[in-house]
């Protein structure tokens, strides 16, 4: 995450997520996961990044990158990278390779998303403008919509995902989705102290840093893959049996300290997460997103983030709720009370 000698790491994250399908055809042998690992190795290289460690069990695969996390399973691909890396520059090849090994023939899905960047001027095209980034993804993607959520001038997330219009007379055909949701916690201005932890000066590997800051006890039970970048920099993934995963990132220097949480956990409410998050990490201002569908148990998020203009010592400033094809997304922005 964070390299000896650089004066700026850029930790806001680029997320892209796509969902294949073969449409009506059977996709019972279609599979991401048959994608050798070798030619992933060499999708990375066209992002600026290599793979460090990797867990996985029956549902998903889960790699620890050297910037940040890719998570692969029968039908999503999650490429998560932070740094300059350019994660849209893989898109075209990806495609290649799902036709080629994995066996589905349409994207049912895409989602692209990011805070907006502490150094823009510092990344690679076309990552430096979120318009650049629009540009590229319409060129591939004939139905794509670009969103931006909060307030521009100051904090802000991006996304960019496919939303034709609706034919309200083929939904009756349209097969019942799978349950699906997502929670993602962007936090920056975070605590020094807790920052601390997350270099080699205070710990001695990934492991003590896990368990000295608490992170084991966010969600437990889960197969954790973690590593402690030297100097400092710490990146996780965690796999449960069910299929669900967690990842965290940490660039823990106090110029631009930046923290990402994210996990699909099955649950109907996601308060208790948010708040270990919160008391895990202490950061100064965060952004919460919640993804869900019409199956998945958290549908009520957008009602309950409502219900809550503070959490703890946080302020919510901002909060808008959108729909689109698949999906209701809600997105709040919170800030510490001044003190």
């Amino acid at each position: 995450m964070s390299v000896g000698g650089v004066q700026f790491f850029e930790g806001v994250e680029k997320l892209l997520e796509i969902w294949f399908t073969n449409g009506s055809n059977s996709s019972k042998h279609a599979d991401l996961r048959k994608i050798p690992r070798c030619k992933l190795e060499s999708l990375l290289k066209i992002v600026r990044c290599e793979i460090i460690s990797f867990v996985n069990n029956e549902q998903i695969d889960a790699y620890v990158l050297s910037e940040s996390s890719m998570f692969i399973s029968k039908r999503r691909f999650i490429l998560k990278t932070c740094g300059t890396t350019t994660p849209l520059m893989c898109l075209q090849p990806l495609l290649l390779l799902v036709e080629q090994y994995a066996g589905f023939t349409e994207v049912e899905d895409v989602f692209y998303s990011r805070k907006n960047y502490k150094r823009p001027e510092l990344q690679a095209g076309p990552h430096q403008d979120f318009d650049q980034e629009v540009a590229l993804l319409d060129a591939i993607f004939p139905d794509g919509s670009a969103y931006c959520l909060g307030t521009m001038n100051k904090d802000c997330w991006y996304l960019y995902t496919l939303n034709p219009p609706r034919d309200d007379s083929i939904t009756s055909a349209i097969p019942e989705p799978d349950s699906d949701q997502t929670l993602e916690i962007l936090m920056t201005d975070l605590d020094p102290d807790v920052m601390s932890i997350f270099t080699r000066e205070e710990c001695l590997n990934a492991a003590e840093a896990t368990k000295k800051s608490g992170i084991d006890k966010i969600i437990p039970n889960m197969i954790v893959d973690d590593f402690l970048f030297e100097p400092c920099g710490y990146s996780m993934n965690g796999v449960s049996k069910n299929g669900c995963y967690m990842t965290i990132h940490i660039t823990p220097e106090p110029e631009f300290s930046y923290v990402s949480f994210e996990t699909n956990m099955t649950t109907t409410s996601y308060r208790e997460i948010i708040t270990k998050v919160l008391d895990t990490f202490h950061p100064g201002k965060f952004v919460i997103t919640i993804f869900t569908n019409e199956a998945s148990a958290a549908i009520d998020s957008p009602k309950e983030i409502k219900r809550w203009p503070t959490i703890g010592e946080w302020k919510r400033q901002d909060m808008q709720h959108c729909c689109f094809k698949n999906y209701d997304l809600t997105y709040a922005f919170y800030s510490k009370f001044p003190s």
